[in-house]
Protein backbone atom coordinates (compact mmCIF):
# COMPACT_ATOMS: atom_id res chain seq x y z
CA UNK A 1 0.00 0.00 0.00
CA UNK A 2 2.90 2.37 0.44
CA UNK A 3 4.30 1.51 -2.83
CA UNK A 4 0.83 2.64 -4.43
CA UNK A 5 1.21 5.98 -2.13
CA UNK A 6 4.76 6.68 -3.68
CA UNK A 7 3.21 5.87 -7.48
CA UNK A 8 0.33 7.98 -6.90
CA UNK A 9 2.18 11.19 -5.51
CA UNK A 10 4.35 10.72 -8.80
CA UNK A 11 1.34 10.43 -10.55
CA UNK A 12 -0.19 13.68 -8.87
CA UNK A 13 -2.39 12.43 -6.85
CA UNK A 14 -2.48 11.13 -3.50
CA UNK A 15 -3.28 7.61 -1.70
CA UNK A 16 -6.07 8.91 0.71
CA UNK A 17 -9.08 11.47 1.62
CA UNK A 18 -11.77 11.50 4.22
CA UNK A 19 -15.06 13.43 3.91
CA UNK A 20 -14.66 14.61 7.67
CA UNK A 21 -12.79 12.90 10.19
CA UNK A 22 -16.32 11.71 11.84
CA UNK A 23 -15.75 9.18 9.04
CA UNK A 24 -12.61 7.85 10.38
CA UNK A 25 -14.27 5.90 13.08
CA UNK A 26 -14.88 3.01 10.49
CA UNK A 27 -11.42 3.09 9.70
CA UNK A 28 -9.74 3.13 13.08
CA UNK A 29 -12.61 0.16 14.07
CA UNK A 30 -11.34 -1.50 10.98
CA UNK A 31 -7.44 -0.78 11.35
CA UNK A 32 -7.81 -2.02 15.08
CA UNK A 33 -9.25 -5.41 13.74
CA UNK A 34 -6.94 -6.21 11.49
CA UNK A 35 -3.91 -5.36 14.10
CA UNK A 36 -4.74 -7.23 16.48
CA UNK A 37 -8.21 -9.00 16.19
CA UNK A 38 -11.26 -8.94 18.02
CA UNK A 39 -9.87 -9.52 21.08
CA UNK A 40 -7.28 -6.02 20.98
CA UNK A 41 -10.47 -4.44 19.12
CA UNK A 42 -12.76 -5.49 22.26
CA UNK A 43 -10.01 -4.45 25.03
CA UNK A 44 -9.16 -1.52 23.21
CA UNK A 45 -13.14 -0.21 22.69
CA UNK A 46 -13.42 -0.65 26.26
CA UNK A 47 -10.23 1.20 27.45
CA UNK A 48 -8.61 -1.73 28.98
CA UNK A 49 -5.67 -0.82 31.20
CA UNK A 50 -2.50 -0.20 29.07
CA UNK A 51 -4.14 -1.50 25.86
CA UNK A 52 -2.54 1.38 24.12
CA UNK A 53 1.05 1.12 25.16
CA UNK A 54 0.73 -2.67 23.59
CA UNK A 55 2.63 -3.23 19.95
CA UNK A 56 -0.67 -3.46 18.63
CA UNK A 57 -1.96 0.31 19.61
CA UNK A 58 1.64 1.12 18.24
CA UNK A 59 1.32 0.08 15.41
CA UNK A 60 -2.14 1.67 14.73
CA UNK A 61 -0.77 4.31 15.70
CA UNK A 62 2.50 4.22 13.45
CA UNK A 63 0.08 3.05 10.06
CA UNK A 64 -2.26 6.52 10.59
CA UNK A 65 0.45 9.01 10.96
CA UNK A 66 2.22 7.24 7.92
CA UNK A 67 -1.01 7.60 6.17
CA UNK A 68 -1.20 11.09 7.53
CA UNK A 69 1.72 11.99 5.32
CA UNK A 70 0.51 10.36 2.29
CA UNK A 71 -2.85 12.41 2.38
CA UNK A 72 -4.35 14.66 0.03
CA UNK A 73 -3.13 18.26 2.40
CA UNK A 74 -6.39 20.09 0.98
CA UNK A 75 -8.40 17.35 3.22
CA UNK A 76 -8.64 19.26 6.89
CA UNK A 77 -9.83 22.54 5.53
CA UNK A 78 -12.28 20.56 3.69
CA UNK A 79 -13.07 18.18 6.73
CA UNK A 80 -16.03 19.54 7.65
CA UNK A 81 -20.26 19.56 6.96
CA UNK A 82 -20.50 21.94 4.26
CA UNK A 83 -17.59 21.25 2.54
CA UNK A 84 -16.95 17.19 3.29
CA UNK A 85 -18.51 16.72 -0.77
CA UNK A 86 -15.39 18.35 -1.84
CA UNK A 87 -13.11 15.87 -0.19
CA UNK A 88 -15.27 13.19 -1.73
CA UNK A 89 -14.57 14.90 -5.34
CA UNK A 90 -10.92 14.22 -5.15
CA UNK A 91 -11.89 10.85 -5.44
CA UNK A 92 -13.79 11.24 -8.36
CA UNK A 93 -11.12 13.81 -9.69
CA UNK A 94 -8.20 10.94 -9.50
CA UNK A 95 -7.20 13.63 -6.65
CA UNK A 96 -7.13 10.51 -4.36
CA UNK A 97 -7.25 7.19 -4.51
CA UNK A 98 -9.50 5.91 -1.11
CA UNK A 99 -11.77 7.17 1.39
CA UNK A 100 -13.37 5.99 4.06
CA UNK A 101 -17.08 6.14 3.25
CA UNK A 102 -20.67 4.44 3.01
CA UNK A 103 -22.05 2.62 -0.04
CA UNK A 104 -24.52 5.34 0.13
CA UNK A 105 -21.71 7.40 -1.53
CA UNK A 106 -22.44 6.37 -4.92
CA UNK A 107 -25.85 7.93 -4.50
CA UNK A 108 -25.04 11.27 -2.73
CA UNK A 109 -22.00 11.79 -5.60
CA UNK A 110 -24.46 10.37 -8.52
CA UNK A 111 -24.80 13.92 -9.98
CA UNK A 112 -21.11 14.97 -9.85
CA UNK A 113 -18.73 15.30 -12.20
CA UNK A 114 -15.77 12.63 -12.46
CA UNK A 115 -12.62 12.01 -14.16
CA UNK A 116 -12.78 10.16 -18.00
CA UNK A 117 -13.39 6.09 -17.11
CA UNK A 118 -13.61 6.63 -12.96
CA UNK A 119 -15.83 3.46 -11.77
CA UNK A 120 -16.17 3.12 -7.99
CA UNK A 121 -14.26 0.59 -5.97
CA UNK A 122 -14.57 -0.54 -2.28
CA UNK A 123 -11.46 -2.75 -0.96
CA UNK A 124 -11.18 -4.28 2.98
CA UNK A 125 -8.11 -2.30 4.93
CA UNK A 126 -4.95 -4.80 3.86
CA UNK A 127 -4.35 -7.04 6.27
CA UNK A 128 -1.46 -5.59 8.95
CA UNK A 129 0.75 -8.76 8.90
CA UNK A 130 1.18 -11.75 6.42
CA UNK A 131 -1.32 -14.30 6.36
CA UNK A 132 -3.87 -12.00 7.95
CA UNK A 133 -6.97 -11.29 6.64
CA UNK A 134 -8.29 -7.75 5.54
CA UNK A 135 -10.69 -5.99 7.91
CA UNK A 136 -14.04 -3.67 6.89
CA UNK A 137 -16.19 -2.06 9.23
CA UNK A 138 -20.16 -3.00 9.25
CA UNK A 139 -23.24 -1.44 11.03
CA UNK A 140 -25.51 -3.67 12.17
CA UNK A 141 -29.25 -2.40 12.63
CA UNK A 142 -31.43 -4.17 15.64
CA UNK A 143 -34.75 -4.54 16.18
CA UNK A 144 -36.62 -5.26 19.77
CA UNK A 145 -39.54 -6.72 20.84
CA UNK A 146 -40.61 -4.92 23.74
CA UNK A 147 -41.16 -7.73 26.73
CA UNK A 148 -44.44 -6.87 27.83
CA UNK A 149 -45.74 -5.97 23.97
CA UNK A 150 -49.19 -6.95 23.71
CA UNK A 151 -49.01 -8.61 20.36
CA UNK A 152 -45.33 -11.16 21.13
CA UNK A 153 -46.23 -13.52 18.42
CA UNK A 154 -46.95 -11.25 15.92
CA UNK A 155 -43.88 -8.98 16.93
CA UNK A 156 -41.45 -12.63 16.81
CA UNK A 157 -43.37 -13.34 13.17
CA UNK A 158 -42.06 -9.86 12.15
CA UNK A 159 -38.81 -10.63 13.00
CA UNK A 160 -38.67 -13.36 11.42
CA UNK A 161 -40.40 -11.71 8.32
CA UNK A 162 -37.05 -9.82 8.12
CA UNK A 163 -34.98 -12.43 7.02
CA UNK A 164 -37.58 -13.94 4.27
CA UNK A 165 -36.71 -14.15 0.57
CA UNK A 166 -39.68 -11.31 0.46
CA UNK A 167 -37.88 -8.88 2.79
CA UNK A 168 -34.11 -9.76 1.30
CA UNK A 169 -35.47 -8.67 -2.06
CA UNK A 170 -37.54 -5.34 -0.63
CA UNK A 171 -33.84 -4.24 1.43
CA UNK A 172 -31.45 -5.04 -1.36
CA UNK A 173 -33.97 -2.10 -3.58
CA UNK A 174 -32.68 0.37 -1.02
CA UNK A 175 -28.95 -0.63 -1.04
CA UNK A 176 -29.29 -2.73 2.50
CA UNK A 177 -28.33 -5.90 3.02
CA UNK A 178 -29.42 -8.99 6.13
CA UNK A 179 -26.51 -11.14 7.20
CA UNK A 180 -28.14 -14.16 5.06
CA UNK A 181 -25.73 -16.52 3.35
CA UNK A 182 -25.55 -16.21 -0.39
CA UNK A 183 -27.17 -12.79 -0.61
CA UNK A 184 -24.79 -10.66 -2.23
CA UNK A 185 -25.47 -12.84 -5.38
CA UNK A 186 -28.65 -11.38 -5.60
CA UNK A 187 -27.62 -7.88 -5.58
CA UNK A 188 -26.60 -6.43 -8.78
CA UNK A 189 -23.97 -3.25 -9.65
CA UNK A 190 -22.10 -1.58 -7.33
CA UNK A 191 -23.71 -2.99 -4.49
CA UNK A 192 -22.71 -6.50 -5.28
CA UNK A 193 -19.84 -5.19 -5.44
CA UNK A 194 -19.75 -3.48 -2.29
CA UNK A 195 -20.95 -6.66 -0.26
CA UNK A 196 -19.11 -9.03 -1.73
CA UNK A 197 -15.75 -7.88 0.34
CA UNK A 198 -16.65 -10.28 2.83
CA UNK A 199 -17.42 -13.23 0.64
CA UNK A 200 -13.27 -12.64 -0.65
CA UNK A 201 -12.36 -13.12 2.62
CA UNK A 202 -12.22 -9.89 4.82
CA UNK A 203 -13.07 -10.06 8.56
CA UNK A 204 -16.18 -8.06 9.93
CA UNK A 205 -15.41 -5.27 12.55
CA UNK A 206 -18.30 -4.68 14.37
CA UNK A 207 -18.36 -2.66 17.34
CA UNK A 208 -17.94 0.71 18.70
CA UNK A 209 -16.34 2.24 21.56
CA UNK A 210 -18.15 1.84 24.97
CA UNK A 211 -19.91 5.08 26.48
CA UNK A 212 -19.21 6.66 29.63
CA UNK A 213 -19.75 9.24 31.95
CA UNK A 214 -19.45 12.87 30.66
CA UNK A 215 -16.89 14.36 32.78
CA UNK A 216 -15.19 17.62 32.47
CA UNK A 217 -12.48 18.32 30.68
CA UNK A 218 -12.82 14.74 29.02
CA UNK A 219 -13.52 14.94 25.57
CA UNK A 220 -16.13 12.31 22.88
CA UNK A 221 -14.51 9.41 21.85
CA UNK A 222 -13.97 11.70 18.61
CA UNK A 223 -12.31 14.95 19.60
CA UNK A 224 -10.05 12.34 21.31
CA UNK A 225 -9.51 9.48 18.48
CA UNK A 226 -10.30 10.57 15.57
CA UNK A 227 -10.79 14.48 15.59
CA UNK A 228 -6.78 15.51 15.82
CA UNK A 229 -6.16 13.30 12.24
CA UNK A 230 -6.80 16.65 10.96
CA UNK A 231 -3.96 18.27 12.47
CA UNK A 232 -1.57 15.12 11.92
CA UNK A 233 -2.35 15.85 8.17
CA UNK A 234 -1.73 19.38 8.34
CA UNK A 235 1.40 19.19 11.09
CA UNK A 236 -0.93 21.20 13.96
CA UNK A 237 -0.19 18.36 15.85
CA UNK A 238 2.44 15.79 16.54
CA UNK A 239 2.11 12.07 16.62
CA UNK A 240 3.39 12.12 20.13
CA UNK A 241 1.04 14.37 21.08
CA UNK A 242 -1.80 12.10 19.84
CA UNK A 243 -0.96 9.10 21.57
CA UNK A 244 -0.27 11.03 25.23
CA UNK A 245 -4.06 12.91 24.70
CA UNK A 246 -5.30 9.13 23.65
CA UNK A 247 -3.70 7.36 26.37
CA UNK A 248 -4.78 9.86 29.22
CA UNK A 249 -8.00 10.30 27.84
CA UNK A 250 -8.81 6.17 27.71
CA UNK A 251 -7.78 6.36 31.49
CA UNK A 252 -11.01 8.40 32.30
CA UNK A 253 -13.02 6.60 29.68
CA UNK A 254 -12.05 3.49 31.58
CA UNK A 255 -13.22 5.50 35.09
CA UNK A 256 -15.93 6.35 33.95
CA UNK A 257 -17.68 3.90 32.08
CA UNK A 258 -21.16 3.04 31.67
CA UNK A 259 -23.00 -0.06 33.41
Amino acid sequence: MWELAEKAQAEGSYLFTYPTTGYFDAFLYALMYSVGGPDFFNKATTYAEGIWDTPEAQQCFDIIAKLASYTNPVTPAQANDQDFTQNQQLVLDNKALFMPNGTWIVGEMAEAPRAEGFQWGMTALPAAKAGGNGASYCWLEQAWIPAAAPNLDAAKQFVAFLYSDAACAIFAKGGAVQPVPGLTDNLEGDNKMFYAIYDNGADAAMGNFAAYNAVAGLGTVREVFLDPVNGLVNGSVTVDQWISDVKAASDQMRANIMG
